[in-house]
């Protein structure tokens, strides 16, 4: 796609624009044909392509463990059991490092969460335009025009996944602070910690800053990465249109990017499971 037809910054434009839902204040409710017309959209526009590889990588997460726990075996494991009890046992060996209360709704949440994020950072490593040319080649039987098709097929590179993940770890973490703590407690632990009743105002303000701080680390981090290493596949993109030279040169960086970017992706899930777990931890103890 990246070809004569288009400059650089288009081509990097379109890649960074989502398949976008929502209602135009010119174009009514429709699908957004530029992108000016899905900024317009505003707030409530829904991006489509985020919500069905999110739904579907879910859903084949909740597949797979349901096939395995289904054929599970105590004579000679299948290698799927195999491998889904390693994983298994990896994100218990982590909840056991990192939280020490009784709940248990932690450990399937950390699961949850390492392998779905991870399938939706692997999308990473495909092809920057293959999913996207075969999308819009199929639009154009509809008559729609390539050019105006857009598709993102990474998850995590739009802040709206990414933060919706930790709105809802920190509405845990809200949750199991008030249910184990009380109200009265939790109202207390950001009024006198650290510096007693007499830093009510500094301890108010440093509790508040430490506990908003907790969803907008998760889901910025996540999505400054994942947002960086596409950034850098499509960068390296365009140096196929370029000639044999920098197609070749752009293959080899292609290739090297993609082998650092498997620790990337696998890195920022065990990151996210990792805080979330311990955010959860720091809600169950109690200040006396």
């Amino acid at each position: 796609m990246a070809s004569e037809t288009i400059t650089a910054q288009e081509y990097i434009t379109h890649h960074l624009t989502n398949l976008t839902l929502g209602f135009h204040p010119e174009q009514g409710f429709g699908f957004a044909h530029t992108t000016a017309e899905a900024a317009e959209m505003g707030f409530w526009a829904i991006h489509v392509d985020t919500l069905f590889f999110s739904i579907l990588l879910g859903y084949l997460f909740i597949w797979f463990f349901k096939r395995v726990a289904d054929r599970a075996t105590a004579g000679v494991p299948s290698g799927a059991q195999n491998f889904a009890e390693w994983i298994i046992d990896f994100v218990e060996d982590n909840v056991r490092g990192s939280f020490s209360g009784k709940n248990e709704l932690v450990a399937p949440l950390a699961l949850t969460i390492f392998v779905w994020v991870f399938l939706m950072n692997l999308m990473d490593l495909i092809p920057v335009d293959l999913v996207p040319h075969l999308f819009a080649q199929f639009m154009s039987l509809f008559g729609a025009d390539p050019h105006h098709v857009y598709l993102k097929i990474v998850p995590t590179t739009d802040p709206n996944a990414t933060f919706g993940m930790a709105l809802m770890v920190f509405i845990l973490i809200l949750y199991y602070s008030i249910k184990i703590k009380g109200a009265g407690g939790f109202a207390a632990e950001l009024s006198f910690q650290p510096f007693g009743k007499l830093g009510l105002p500094a301890n108010l303000l440093l509790e508040l800053i430490s506990l908003l701080s907790k969803p907008i680390s998760l889901g910025l981090r996540l999505f400054g990465n994942l947002y960086a290493g596409e950034m850098i596949f499509i960068l390296i993109a365009i140096m196929y249109s370029g000639g044999i030279i920098m197609a070749v040169s752009g293959g080899l960086l292609q290739i090297a990017w993609a082998i650092f970017h498997i620790l990337i992706i696998t890195l920022q899930a065990f990151i996210f499971m990792v805080l979330t777990i311990v955010y959860l931890d720091m809600a169950h103890q109690e200040h006396h």
